[in-house]
């Protein structure tokens, strides 16, 4: 019996012998080990999500950057700057910036964390509706840097000396790590799971 796999690495479909001990397959493209399943997805998108819900409160509590003008400075948190912006009444980038800076990595959390929560509570119910959910979260993470590549454009931009200068804060490192660990927590979650029945551990 084959079976046709997909290399987690470079996405080549191999045909493969059956999975059964002992048996090792590496992909002919770029020689990754073929695998039928993620090793320990739930194991390790777990860690992943609890760090960066950990570090969520932080990024949103201390300053993102801090705005020195004439001497005066003063720091924003990523809320006030929002509210800075919609009072200077470009809501189109205040909006942008609220869904990408706050709503989609609590959206990223949450959702995996329900996905995750599923595999063991009624496993079989719903299993088309959360294989979208983990599309939507993969389609909408890609847009959770959006405030980290303003930030380091206008950092680089707004260096006038003793006129203006913008400096990265505390909250700015808190929030890249749950972006990074977000999307590394929706990488190592294994979608297939969602279809299995009977599954292993670390399968």
């Amino acid at each position: 019996m084959t079976a046709v796999i997909a290399c987690t690495v470079c996405t080549l479909r191999s045909i493969m012998p059956s999975f059964e001990d002992g048996i090792v397959a590496h992909c002919p493209r770029c020689g990754e080990h073929l695998r039928s399943r993620k090793p320990y997805p739930e194991q390790r998108t777990w860690a992943l999500l609890i760090a960066a819900a950990l570090l969520y409160v932080p990024a949103n509590y201390f300053p993102i950057m801090t705005v020195t003008i004439l001497g005066k400075a003063q720091s924003e948190t990523i809320l006030s700057g929002v509210e800075h912006l919609y009072g200077s009444g470009m809501w189109e980038i205040a909006t942008v910036v609220f869904f990408a800076s706050i709503v989609v990595p609590l959206l990223k959390i949450v959702g995996l964390s329900v996905l995750l929560v599923r595999l063991h509570v009624d496993p079989a119910l719903g299993r088309r509706e959360r294989s979208r959910l983990f599309r939507v979260i993969e389609y909408v993470g890609r847009w959770s840097m959006i405030d980290m590549f303003m930030l380091s454009i206008l950092v680089a931009l707004v260096r006038l000396g003793e006129v203006a200068t913008i400096d990265p804060g505390i909250g700015a490192t808190c929030f890249a790590a749950v972006v990074v660990l977000t999307m590394f927590a929706a990488s190592s979650f294994d979608p297939r799971v969602i279809w299995d029945e009977g599954r292993r551990p670390g399968e």
